[in-house]
Formats: C-alpha cells, structure tokens, sequence
C-alpha cells in the first residue's frame, strides 16, 4: 500500500542520514536531519489522508499514559535536572574525583569511569551522561595521551545498558512501560537484575577487547574540574532528589509521573530565578541549561506517533504481530526490537512495538514489553542508527578530534552488543 511504501521510504532516509549526513547546515545553524526527515514522511502520511488527522489528534490528546505528550514533558523534565546539575559542575567534577582515585593505571581509570557513568545514567538519563561525559572523556584522553577507544567505547556502553534498571534511563524505557501501566517499582523489580546481568557481562568483554590498549602507562592526569556554583549545586541535587523519591512512590499515590517531573523542574527554575534576583548573578547557566535541551527531539517524537498510529489504522502493526506469534517469548520480542531498532531507530521502533504487544495478554504481553525495552536499549551500541544518542556520540566524537565513524562503531558494537543482548534478555527469560 501506499503507506507502507512512504514508511519504507521515510525510515531508508532516515537511517542514510544518520550515516551520511546527520546535520544540516542553516546559515550559523546546525539542525538534525533526522528530525526533518521524519516530518517530512510523517506530513505526506497526514496530506495524502493515508492517517486520519482525527485519530493523531485523538492519540495526543488521550488521558492515557502512552500519550506522547505526557512522555514528552516527563522526559523533558528528567532533562533539565540533570542539564542544570552540570551545569553547576557536578558531573565534571565527579567525573574528575574518580579519576583522580584510579591516578594513572589506565585499568582502573578505565573502570572507575565506566562504574560512575552506570551510576549515574541509572539516576539521570543515557542521553544526558553521553553529553557530558564524552566531551571530558575526549579532552582527558588527548591530555593524557593515550588512545580514548575504550573509555569512549566504555562509556556509550554502559550509558545504555544500565539505562534498563530505571523507567527514566531512557525515552524509550518511559514509553514502553508506561503504555503498559508499569509503575515505577514494578519495572524496578523486573528490569534490575537483567541490568546487572548486560552491566557484568559487557563490562568484562570491554576488558578482554581493549586489555591490551588498557595496559599502557598515562602520561598525564589533567582532570580537575570545579563545582560551578554551590548554591545551583545544592538545588539541583535536592530537585533531583525529591524527584525520584516521589517517582518511586508515584504508583502507591496516585500519582502520574510525567506531573511528579514536571513539577520539581518547575520549582528548580523558580529556585533558580529567586536566587538570581536576590544575588544578582548573571543567569547564563539557567539559561544554557534550557539551550542544551534535545528540543529536535520534538518534532521526531510527534513525527514517529503519527506513523504509529498510521500503522494501527492501516492494519500493518496487526500484521507484523501476526508473523511475531501470539505466544510473545523474550527472546522473539527482543531479538525483533533489537534489529528494528537499529532499522529505524529505538524511539518510533519502541512506539511500534508498544501497539503490536497490545494485541497480547497476561504473561505474554509483559515479557514482550520488558523485552522490548531490552531491545531498544541494547540495540542502541550495535550502530548509531540504533538510537538519537549514537546521532550524538558520533557528532560529539568527530567535533574534539576523537572521531568514531560508522565502521568503528559497529566494529566494537558487534562485538558487545550481542552478547550483552544475550545475557540480559536470558536473565529477563528466568524471572519472567
């Protein structure tokens, strides 16, 4: 049908981009393609009728949790907590601390920054510790002379694979679960062990891969980093804090978790204002801290619901559910998800195979959206179609010098990937 064949057109585009030109150039303006590339399908899909505008409208409007809005702004919120902290310095500066206990055997360099990058993608976000910590990882590893391959490597892996063990780590995470009614405890419960299971297994492939590299003496330690701003620091973290207290809990109270977020980024930049007002500091940071903000990510998100619901409406998700079996297994829902992400990358992979596990029930209907999240997340290190932070690593990478082209990516990629693929979804498959 003609839907189908503008799909398979937009996310052929799609993944050319990402591999061949992933920015456009606008004047001084640097924009995604990506982003452009799936609203130009998505608005063929709504001019030739091919999606009723109704059930678009319908789908944004709905009071349900898999309204893309809601996630949107939950995502968003989780975003700028994390931005604003640093900001402040806070990241940095752990990231500097961590070094500086490891001092200069590069083995212990290596797996304090892997340990803390875990740590802290499990309480913020994989795309928000690939902002921060790859610029530092590059700039460390050019001062100290040493080849920034496995820490780079080791970075983007453990930023998405440890972005399982909570529904923030990932948009992807948040959509999936949330369009299946999974709280906050009971994702918890059901992802943490497969987490640690990928953590551990890719962890030690990392180390028998770059054993070699790892091996060689560092030149140098530059890796200082101060905190910012104190007052910033205390109310970041707090925000952050609270946040998460009242995530946990949301479940148990009532409460939606995209309001949980909302609220507390709210109160952060009204915190943020009064202190600026009163010790009239200048508001660069605030400021940069809703720059930095994947604000492309928007027109992406809404641009892939539209397909999404163009597949419902079209009877295409009924059919690829159809050739996935009735009887959802993880290892078939997450073998699937981790190849479709790395077709057409882990966000519109995530909303397709939400609605095609709706068609499933009871059991089955969890172990295909756990695995699923399994897929999104994992899919995202096998190339950087997978997901918008491989877009990022990539583009980061080759801006400080330290550059990690497509054959580079998905040389190491393979080699980790799967088995992290394997090890966490045949983890999921016993409690499941």
């Amino acid at each position: 049908t003609a839907a189908i064949v503008v799909s398979a057109l937009t996310f052929l585009l799609l993944t050319a981009s990402v591999i061949f030109f992933p920015s456009i150039k606008i004047g001084r303006a640097k924009i995604g393609s990506y982003w452009v590339v799936a609203l130009i399908g998505a608005t063929v899909l709504l001019i030739f009728g091919l999606v009723p505008v109704k059930d678009v409208i319908s789908g944004l409007t709905a009071e349900t949790e898999i309204n893309p809005l809601k996630i949107l702004v939950l995502f968003f919120s989780m975003t700028f907590l994390s931005v604003f902290l640093d900001e402040a310095g806070f990241f940095g500066y752990l990231a500097g601390k961590a070094v500086k206990i490891a001092r200069t055997k590069q083995i212990a360099v290596f797996a304090a920054l892997y340990f803390l990058t875990a740590i802290l993608t499990v309480f913020t976000s994989n795309d928000i510790i690939i902002l921060t910590f790859t610029p530092f990882i590059c700039f460390f590893c050019k001062n100290a002379g040493i080849d920034s391959a496995p820490y780079l490597v080791g970075e983007f892996a453990a930023a998405n694979t440890w972005s399982m063990m909570l529904i923030i780590g990932n948009p992807t995470n948040i959509y999936l679960a949330t369009s299946a009614g999974i709280g906050f405890v009971e994702y918890f419960r059901a992802m943490a062990l497969p987490t640690a299971a990928a953590g551990a297994v890719e962890f030690i492939i990392i180390l028998l891969v770059f054993s070699r590299k790892l091996r060689s003496p560092i030149a140098v330690v530059s890796s200082e980093y101060a905190i910012e701003s104190k007052a910033d620091l205390i109310a970041g973290c707090s925000a952050l804090s609270v946040c998460l207290v009242f995530l946990v809990v949301s479940g148990y109270v009532g409460l939606e978790m995209w309001a949980v977020a909302a609220v507390c980024a709210v109160v952060l930049i009204a915190v943020s204002v009064t202190v600026r007002i009163i010790t009239k500091k200048g508001w660069a940071r605030l400021w940069s801290s809703v720059k930095r903000l994947p604000w492309q990510l928007i027109p992406f998100v809404l641009s892939m619901f539209v397909f999404v619901i163009c597949f419902g409406y079209q009877g295409i998700s009924a059919e690829i559910g159809a050739l996935l079996g009735d009887k959802a297994t993880v290892w078939t829902y997450g073998g699937a998800s981790f190849l479709a992400a790395n077709l057409i990358n882990n966000i519109p992979m995530s909303m397709l195979f939400s609605g095609i596990s709706q068609g499933l029930s009871g059991g089955a209907y969890l172990r295909a959206v756990y695995a699923s999240i399994v897929g999104s997340n994992v899919g995202a290190f096998l190339t950087p179609v997978g997901a918008l932070a491989g877009i990022m690593f990539t583009d980061l990478t080759e801006r400080y010098g330290q550059g990690f082209g497509f054959k580079k990516f998905i040389g190491y990629g393979a080699l980790i990937s799967l088995p992290t693929l394997l090890a966490s979804l045949g983890v999921l498959a016993l409690i499941l």
